[in-house]
């Protein structure tokens, strides 16, 4: 028996193919599109804090990866026997077939987004909550942009495996390519031409789809972008300077900032304890000491990035941060979201987001909490970034900038939210060298307007040199706290052990 290709051709032109075809790329997106966002959850849910939620997600993924789907089809299909009120949707072929192959794609993809969301540095997040954005907003706006980008791969190479195992729901009677199929090499018994007619039409599907993800990858992919000209209108703003500190920041008898005998551990190892810390309205305080010492936790505690074992921070007389007792439960940790907004952090690593413009770096946090309209936002941002000489590089992205003209985007990013306060996570830590003092320069200038600053640095001379008092540490203990000058007197025969080989600047 030959090969009949006028036969094969023939069903190139043949509209129920055609149809099934349409059948196939409905069900195969909802399905995809739905069970991509159930998946996304699931992940979540996966890596929540919460027992329960992570054992009920791993119970969802166990349970569903482990069923087959024909299985699962033929249960679902034949659900309304048991529950005759579902009869109205499980009836029809296609619904049943949509709800079955959710059920099961959710389970993967959750596997898919989670690899995604372990991907993105923890740094997004802190940066995220340190510019006051909820959980959601985070995860709107900073994670699933960056995850999404991570995992888009193995999410198209699903939708790929979704559209061939739609041929499954033939079973359940659904018109569509396979079982179309199969009613015309029933008839003729041309099985051989008609199968290669079902392969061309799954084949097409796969192609096109394909073709179209593999677009979307290259889009979301800012690495392949160019950051593009600043627009004049940019330019002119900049010329009109701008408040870079909020107006409530003023001099006064109570500490803008300060912390009451905090203490953190890790594993039951103390890494600070009982640390007091009082800073004064336009004061700047500069904390040394060697690595190891509690510097980093410390400053990370008084923003709230890591929760205090025991101790109070509180800004402006008002309590930020603290533990509730309630009766004979473990103490809560509590933070006035409210005051969150009157501190910036600058990081050590920058945390920008990669996936937004330098432009958008700054405006993200001022949109998503309202602050002023569209047109005072712009104006600010480039004021801000004409300070810290960076609004040439206003259009491009995170990647395309040196470490340095990253971290002055960075500060310049929580200047936007006009703080009464600012801490700096040893700033120049992460820079070579020769950017360094293009970072500091900026830092100093900040100084110099009266913005209340807590730096922990290794830079002694710009410690020395911008600070009013130097807090030093050692063993999660303040051993020192006094002005520079007394400290340069080498009272404190640790201290002087300490600089002994820094040579300060007279």
């Amino acid at each position: 028996m030959t090969f009949d290709w006028s036969y094969l051709f023939s069903l190139f032109k043949d509209t129920d193919f055609w149809w099934a075809t349409w059948t196939v790329i409905r069900l195969s997106l909802l399905a995809w599109a739905i069970s991509m966002v159930l998946g996304f959850g699931l992940a979540l849910a996966k890596q929540s804090a919460k027992p329960v939620l992570r054992f009920l997600a791993n119970l969802y993924i166990w349970f569903f990866r482990s069923l087959p789907l024909l299985v699962l089809l033929i249960f679902v299909y034949n659900m309304p026997q048991a529950i005759p009120s579902t009869s109205g949707v499980l009836s029809n072929p296609f619904y049943a077939g949509l709800i079955a192959l959710v059920l099961s794609e959710t389970a993967y993809m959750a596997e898919i987004h989670r690899s995604g969301l372990l991907s993105i540095n923890k740094g997004q997040y802190e940066a995220g909550r340190a510019l006051g954005l909820a959980y959601g907003g985070i995860q709107w706006k900073i994670i699933i942009p960056q995850a999404v980008r991570v995992a888009l791969p193995g999410l198209a190479n699903e939708y790929i495996s979704i559209v061939k195992l739609t041929s499954l729901v033939s079973i359940v009677s659904l018109t569509e390519i396979l079982l179309v199929g199969q009613r015309l090499y029933s008839e003729n018994f041309l099985v051989m031409e008609t199968m290669t007619a079902v392969a061309f039409y799954y084949i097409l599907v796969v192609t096109v789809f394909d073709f179209l993800l593999k677009q979307l990858e290259k889009y979301l992919d800012v690495t392949r972008k160019k950051g593009r000209q600043v627009p004049s209108q940019w330019l002119e703003l900049a010329q009109t300077p701008v408040a870079v500190v909020s107006p409530a920041a003023t001099r006064g008898e109570v500490p803008a900032l300060s912390a009451r005998r905090l203490h953190k551990a890790y594993n039951n190892v103390e890494v600070l304890g009982a640390v007091d810390l009082s800073v004064n309205a336009g004061e700047v305080v500069s904390v040394i000491g060697p690595s190891g010492s509690g510097k980093t936790t410390l400053i990370r505690l008084l923003n709230g990035l890591e929760k205090l074992d025991q101790g109070e921070v509180k800004m402006n007389g008002e309590s930020f941060i603290h533990l509730k007792q309630s009766g004979a439960s473990l103490p809560v940790f509590t933070e006035n979201t409210a005051l969150r907004l009157n501190i910036g952090m600058v990081f050590q690593s920058f945390n920008l987001f990669p996936h937004l413009t330098v432009m958008d770096n700054l405006l993200l946090a001022p949109q998503y909490h309202h602050i002023g309209d569209k047109a005072s936002r712009l104006h600010h941002a480039c004021a801000l970034l004409q300070k810290v000489g960076m609004l040439e590089h206003a259009c491009k992205y995170p990647h395309q900038l040196s470490g340095g003209q990253q971290q002055r985007v960075a500060i310049a990013r929580a200047l936007m939210m006009r703080p009464q306060i600012m801490l700096f996570d040893e700033p120049t830590s992460a820079l070579d060298p020769e950017k360094v003092n293009e970072v500091l320069g900026v830092i100093e200038s900040l100084a110099q307007e009266g913005i209340t600053m807590v730096i922990v640095t290794h830079e002694m001379n710009f410690a020395f040199g911008v600070s009013d008092r130097i807090v030093f540490m050692e063993k999660g203990r303040v051993v020192v706290d006094e002005a520079p000058g007394l400290l340069r007197q080498g009272s404190n025969a640790r201290v002087a052990d300490f600089l002994k080989d820094v040579t300060l600047a007279g």
